[in-house]
């Protein structure tokens, strides 16, 4: 295996010879994400092969997709999570990356569906996306999924920040709470379901949510290919009994160029040397559209090549 090279306080698995050191970190995001607990998941089968191929895998609780990417990019960290949305801006240096195109971002795997959510407290007035104009809503920390998602949102529907009495920007773990003191109206949260944090939401207080549909939906759905039409099931969370439509994106693990072969290699092995004992592991993984051959599905970065090369060799890609 190659050798690993220290940055700092990471130790960093990149492909140029140094002094070998025996451990990675994965950037995740908020505690009660979703991000999170699959870094830990990962980690922990990673960490199980320990003792063939000694290297140690750590998770670090982020500010989301936009900070895992400049993360990767700085290389605090060897991976991390991101929203497929985010993943096409970073590469292609658009809206939040304007004039800075991340050139050697490198997906390893699209793992399950994100669905944007917008959790209101049921007595706020709001039942439909444009109720909120006056509201009291975060839209997400900056930098985060959320608020990127959010944004590309309200330039399609003809809302603006300017438009809400607060345009919140508490990160996703402080919401439930904010929701339950009354500081806010209700927050948008790009989220795999269900989700512990909407669950703690729900039991605070007396939640709904917002569906997020119509024409200007379905049009930004068809001119961005990294967006499709979600739905929350009903019944996932409590006082909520029907069904929520909504647009979603990828949850994808993403590295970058730089990183060496084996390294991604041996993530992806963990998750596939063990996918059915991962399925049972999680109730975001046990989705019926989490299978092998969707991991090579919304994928908006290039692939990495030692990930290539692992599909190919397992026959989940073509030669």
């Amino acid at each position: 295996m190659k050798k690993f090279l220290v940055l700092g306080a990471a130790a960093l698995a990149f492909s140029t010879p140094a002094t070998a050191v025996d451990f990675f970190t994965i950037g995740t995001g908020g505690v009660t994400g979703s991000y999170f607990p699959m870094g830990v998941i990962i980690c922990q089968k990673v960490n199980a092969q320990i003792k063939q191929t000694d290297l140690y895998c750590s998770v670090e609780s982020t500010g989301g997709s936009a900070a895992n990417i400049e993360n990767i990019k700085s290389r605090r960290v060897v991976f991390g999570f991101a929203q497929s949305d985010v993943i096409y801006q970073a590469y292609q240096g658009v809206r939040r990356f304007e004039g800075k195109p991340y050139r050697e971002l490198r997906s390893v795997m699209a793992i399950y569906p994100e669905v944007l959510s917008l959790v209101i407290n049921k007595n706020a007035g709001i039942s439909r996306l444009q109720d909120i104009r006056g509201k009291r809503i975060n839209i997400g920390n900056p930098g985060s999924g959320n608020e990127i998602t959010t944004l590309d949102l309200f330039g399609e529907v003809g809302l603006t920040k300017g438009g809400l009495a607060l345009a919140g920007t508490l990160k996703a773990p402080e919401c439930p709470d904010a929701l339950k003191q009354q500081q806010i109206d209700g927050y948008f949260y790009m989220v795999g379901h269900p989700s512990a944090n909407i669950n703690i939401a729900s039991k605070l207080t007396g939640i709904d949510l917002v569906p997020i549909e119509g024409e200007a939906i379905d049009k930004m759905i068809k001119r961005y290919p990294y967006y499709i039409k979600s739905t929350i099931p009903g019944g996932t969370y409590q006082g909520v009994n029907r069904d929520v439509p909504s647009l979603g994106v990828k949850a994808v693990l993403v590295t970058s160029a730089e990183v060496s072969d084996e390294a991604v290699q041996l993530v992806l092995k963990a998750v596939l040397d063990n996918f059915s004992e991962l399925k049972a592991s999680h109730p975001l993984l046990a989705q019926d559209a989490v299978t092998k051959q969707n991991l090579l599905v919304g994928l908006s970065a290039p692939l990495h090549p030692g990930a290539e090369k692992y599909y190919q060799e397992v026959g989940l890609l073509k030669k």
